[in-house]
């Protein structure tokens, strides 16, 4: 069960506390709802703004191993699970090394969009660099 308050003074949006009261997000009832048909079992959902769109994380130690995004309307853009680096693609590797000469993939995720592409993300120097499912290199994004 997704855990959200739901305000008295609004029935189309849901607000979910994070950090003990620290940073409310207003979600909209239609992400809220989309997430909980979406994925029915999931809980102690953190809730963040990213570029217009709500995205939720649950999941493992940091609460972060899976991160799911919507549309403002409810519809499902992405979602990212955490992978160990050693299940990116060996080219990602080869690539990182290559081009980011001593920095280190400080997180890696497997991501399939609402098309079911499949793209792979490794976090380095703060910076998201994305690869297609063979491993190539598709954008860097801050």
């Amino acid at each position: 069960m997704v855990s959200l308050l739901f305000t008295l003074n609004t029935a189309s949006f849901a607000q979910h506390e994070k950090d003990k009261g620290m940073k409310k997000v207003m979600v909209p009832i239609s992400v809220a709802t989309a997430l909980s048909k979406k994925y029915p079992g999931v809980a102690k959902v953190t809730w963040e703004k990213e570029k217009g769109n709500y995205e939720a994380n649950w999941g493992g130690r940091s609460g972060e191993d899976s991160s799911v995004q919507f549309t403002p309307s409810g519809e499902f853009i992405e979602i990212v699970k955490a992978i160990p680096v050693s299940e990116l693609p060996a080219t990602v590797i080869v690539y990182i090394k290559e081009h980011y000469k001593g920095a280190k993939i400080t997180e890696a995720g497997k991501v399939t969009d609402a098309h079911g592409t499949i793209t792979y993300e490794a976090e380095v120097n703060g910076k998201d660099v994305i690869f297609d499912k063979k491993g190539s290199f598709v954008k860097a994004e801050d």
